[in-house]
């Protein structure tokens, strides 16, 4: 009796699993988070075995992965790619660069290369490791002037930086011919139903069929079904073909993206939320034998795609079922949950299962990153950039910044805010202070203009950038209750010859946070005047180098808050530390602490402004000026456009420099800087430097000895001017 009732509730158990499954989008964030480059499927494929282990997996040389279930006829295969676009290591440059060729070779959207500039990458060594690594852009600051911009379109223009100074680094690391890169990622939920991030597409078949094979793992269903996960379709179908032609089915039902259909060049489905879609082309026999009426049809080309040798034959009866996708091939490509629940009804209608799917975990609001405890004793200098560089804080709306600041402060400092919200930290009795040091603690982003009735955000931009590296990318907009997902919307013709990103940063931009009305938006709790930023994560490359976006001017704040530690409490010259607000504004921080200290008496007479040097040392600037190599020390900012400083005081820098051997750089380069702000009541204005890669993108980088020389220069001359 006891053995029958544990059977029988082991049966009970087995039902009750059959008879619910788990939404497909429990599933989409590790598919989505694991990069599968066309060819290069093998990490996502076994890690796919691994999910459907209990089923006896057939896995090939390819990395297709199957399993079959029921007996009889007929014989269906639903199968699905797995693979994604990306690039392959084509060559090493001595200069430690990678060239790259694109995977696939043809049939993306045209400004895909484009829209790689600038971004954070993943790369696969030999071995198997990743190893981070940034796409290189050119900034708006050395562009100006230029008549032969590089085309950031071409792929002769594509150059990755992991970090590495020489094709020797290079090979250190594990990178080398044939490695396969895409571009990172983290999937982001956006909106109450939306999900956004790169190659989030390429993986709704597989979050569907995972929880299909675990319905049809308890009770098969009608007749033999085949679930395939197949590689390489991006490069001629080539894994679907080697599934056909191994299973010979009677019926095929491909379930992946569609591509535009030439013929009718019209776009596929936009609605999110339409639910199951049925891709084919105009003249293609109805797919009655699906068993589901109901579905949203629309134009698409043919899925299997034409490869070398002879094309596979399909069964009769094959159908290509996927979900809407809103910028498709973009890193803020985005599906809807309610859309991956419904293709999965369908499929076990079709499949004669029943199961019912539960609802997917509602979004909730992210919690801003939180900051560490107050330290005791000096941070390391690598952990205080990281702690500033991921805490968001626009121009306008840098509380959050400036908290981190004065938690990284020693706690024997008792640091001001003014009413422009510059934080200053006093040394000496502070009334005419002879050097002053001020870098500013806000980042590019943007403000929330309006709502509009269709549920979209106008914007605001607070600073500039190229627009190439942020439209069609994730963001995050910060409410009073926290984070929430968006995207940067993309024109509807984005993917078309005909579009161009402007070229002047300016343009207004618009916001997608997944809602279709003005109503959904104050639902989220989103408001005119919240502010928007990239998503960011500090990335740590090759040779100390490290890549995030806001390294301007968190370095300079970095290098002040260890300065502050460094001298100590018992420091008792006229110095003060100034982390100024709202510079990519217009210096306006700086502005309104140089009017008011003119007002008291209190001018420095000297400032030296922490800030970006702009840095050509990319093969894509011309290196006629800014040329500050990365590792070769801090820079004196000797000219910029906002400021000339004397060249006595730049030889006196150099000459404490040298002193206390601090490796220094000087040169000119572009841009403003806060001290330009206080020449006009007579200070001097000598501008302190670090040489950064790719600024105002989200693939800023920087050389962790640079900031180390930073720091050590302000705290001598702290101590010497």
């Amino acid at each position: 009796m006891r053995r029958f009732v544990v059977t029988a509730a082991l049966l009970l158990s087995t039902v009750a699993a059959a008879a619910q499954v788990h939404p497909p989008t429990d599933e989409l964030p590790w598919l989505t988070n694991t990069v599968a480059v066309t060819g290069y499927e093998s990490t996502l494929s076994a890690r796919i075995a691994e999910a459907l282990k209990d089923m006896h997996p057939q896995r090939d040389s390819m990395g297709n992965v199957s399993v079959t279930f029921g007996t009889g006829a007929p014989h269906r295969l639903i199968a699905t790619p797995i693979d994604e676009p990306g690039y392959v290591v084509s060559r090493i440059e001595p200069d430690g660069y990678l060239r790259v060729q694109r995977l696939p070779q043809a049939g993306l959207p045209p400004h895909y290369n484009e829209m790689q500039n600038a971004q954070q990458m993943l790369i696969t060594a030999r071995k198997g490791a990743t190893v981070p690594g940034v796409i290189a852009g050119l900034s708006i600051h050395l562009t100006p002037g230029r008549a032969n911009v590089p085309d950031p379109d071409d792929l002769d223009n594509l150059y990755v930086d992991i970090g590495a100074r020489s094709a020797a680094a290079v090979a250190s690391s594990g990178v080398d011919v044939l490695s396969p890169l895409a571009a990172d990622r983290a999937l982001l939920r956006v909106g109450p139903h939306g999900w956004a991030g790169t190659a989030v597409g390429d993986r709704v078949g597989a979050a569907v069929l995972l929880q299909l094979a675990h319905v049809l793992a308890a009770k098969p269903g009608t007749g033999t079904t085949t679930v395939a996960f197949v590689t390489q379709q991006y490069a001629g179908s080539r894994g679907l073909t080697r599934i056909l032609q191994s299973t010979l089915p009677q019926e095929l039902v491909y379930v992946g993206r569609g591509r535009k259909d030439a013929a009718s060049a019209k776009a596929l489905p936009a609605p999110l939320g339409a639910g199951t879609v049925l891709l084919q082309a105009a003249s293609a026999p109805a797919a009655d034998w699906l068993g589901d009426t109901a579905l949203h049809t629309a134009s698409a080309a043919p899925f299997l795609i034409r490869g070398y040798g002879t094309a596979m034959a399909l069964p009769a009866h094959a159908a290509h079922l996927g979900v809407p996708m809103q910028y498709p091939l973009t890193a803020g490509e985005m599906v809807d949950d309610r859309d991956l629940s419904a293709l999965l009804q369908t499929l076990l209608r079709y499949v004669g299962a029943t199961a019912s799917v539960a609802s997917p975990t509602p979004a909730v609001a992210m919690a801003e990153p939180a900051l560490p405890a107050r330290p005791s004793t000096p941070p390391e200098l690598a952990a205080v950039l990281k702690t500033l560089t991921e805490t968001y804080g626009v121009s306008e709306v840098e509380k959050l910044p400036r908290e981190a600041v004065q938690q990284l402060l020693p706690p024997w400092v008792k640091p001001e805010t003014d009413s422009a919200g510059n934080l200053i930290v006093r040394f000496g009795n502070g009334n005419k202070p002879a050097a002053m040091f001020m870098a500013h603690t806000d980042e590019l982003g943007f403000r929330v203009k309006a709502i509009n009735p269709d549920g979209t955000l106008d914007l605001d931009n607070k600073g500039g950038g190229s627009p190439a590296f942020f439209w069609g990318h994730p963001a995050l907009i910060h409410t009073a209750a926290g984070m929430r997902g968006a995207v940067v919307a993309l024109p509807d013709n984005f993917d078309s010859s005909t579009f161009h990103f402007p070229a002047d940063f300016r343009v207004a931009a618009r916001l997608n946070v997944g809602a279709a009305t003005a109503t959904d938006v104050e639902g989220m709790g989103i408001k005119v005047g919240d502010f928007v930023t990239i998503p960011k994560r500090l990335r740590t490359l090759q040779e100390g180098r490290v890549s995030v976006r806001s390294l301007d001017d968190r370095v300079g704040c970095a290098a002040m808050v260890e300065a502050v530690w460094a001298l100590g409490k018992d420091f008792h010259r006229d110095v003060t530390f100034v982390w100024s607000t709202q510079e990519e504004l217009g210096l306006l921080g700086a502005a309104a602490y140089a009017k008011s200290a003119s007002e008291h008496g209190a001018i420095p007479q000297t400032i030296f402004a922490i800030d970006t040097f702009v840095s050509s040392d990319t093969p894509l600037e011309s290196h006629r000026f800014a040329e500050g190599k990365l590792g070769n020390g801090f820079v004196i900012r000797a000219i910029d456009n906002s400021n000339i400083a004397p060249w006595a005081d730049v030889q006196r820098v150099q000459s404490v420099a040298q002193k206390h051997g601090i490796p220094v750089q000087y040169g000119v380069t572009g841009g403003g800087n806060d001290g330009a702000a206080f020449v006009r009541y007579g200070t001097t204005d000598v501008a302190l430097s670090w040489p950064l890669r790719y600024a105002h993108s989200p693939a800023e980088t920087v050389d962790m000895r640079d900031v180390t020389a930073l720091t050590n220069i302000v705290t001598e001359l702290a101590k010497e001017w």
